[in-house]
């Protein structure tokens, strides 16, 4: 049982599934959060209906003796939003930033976040991974996460895929057999 119910962490529910369009004025913003702030900034995003996803994962600890489930940012420091100048001033008077950061390739941000999105849906045992290495890049063949793409890592004689964004150079791993792999380049 956790000791706090999940937050809201993607507003709207179908933010990682609408393109930008070419008349939309908004675009995907990094928002780079002082430490420990990342809930905070998604609740003050929310509560002035701005667009925004923060990757949360279960994370379950002994305190005391007991089990304790907690939700944790995937991404320590960081909050994806999407919007225009007027959310921009909205995120920054909650004054938990640190700075924001302008996407460029927004549409590749997207696909990222969906691909980190469908893994922490799956409820797959996940482990946040950062400074990204290069490796061989791998498709997973068939099975509930048939068509995932990702990098292959080694950690401690096992085989995990990366599944990354690359904006920020962090991701998230999953244990995974190699016969389930297809080298895609």
């Amino acid at each position: 049982m956790p000791i706090l119910s999940a937050e809201e962490c993607l507003y709207p529910n179908d933010l990682l599934d609408a393109p930008l369009g070419s008349n939309d004025a908004s675009r995907w913003w990094v928002l780079c959060t002082k430490p420990r702030q990342e809930k905070a900034v998604s609740r003050h995003l929310y509560a002035h209906e701005v667009p925004f996803y923060l990757p949360l994962i279960k994370k379950a600890r002994i305190y005391r003796g007991r089990r304790r489930t907690s939700f944790i940012p995937l991404f320590q420091g960081y909050v994806f939003m999407r919007g225009g100048d007027e959310e921009r001033i909205i995120s920054l008077s909650s004054a938990r930033l640190a700075r924001i950061l302008p996407v460029e390739e927004a549409e590749r941000l997207r696909a990222d976040l969906r691909r980190i999105a469908w893994l922490i849906a799956s409820d797959a045992p996940l482990a946040p991974e950062s400074r990204l290495e290069a490796g061989q890049r791998v498709r997973i063949k068939g099975g509930p996460f048939g068509g995932l793409e990702g990098t292959v890592l080694k950690r401690r004689g096992r085989t995990r895929l990366l599944v990354s964004v690359n904006f920020v150079q962090r991701g998230a791993s999953i244990d995974i057999d190699d016969c389930q792999l297809e080298y895609i380049g």
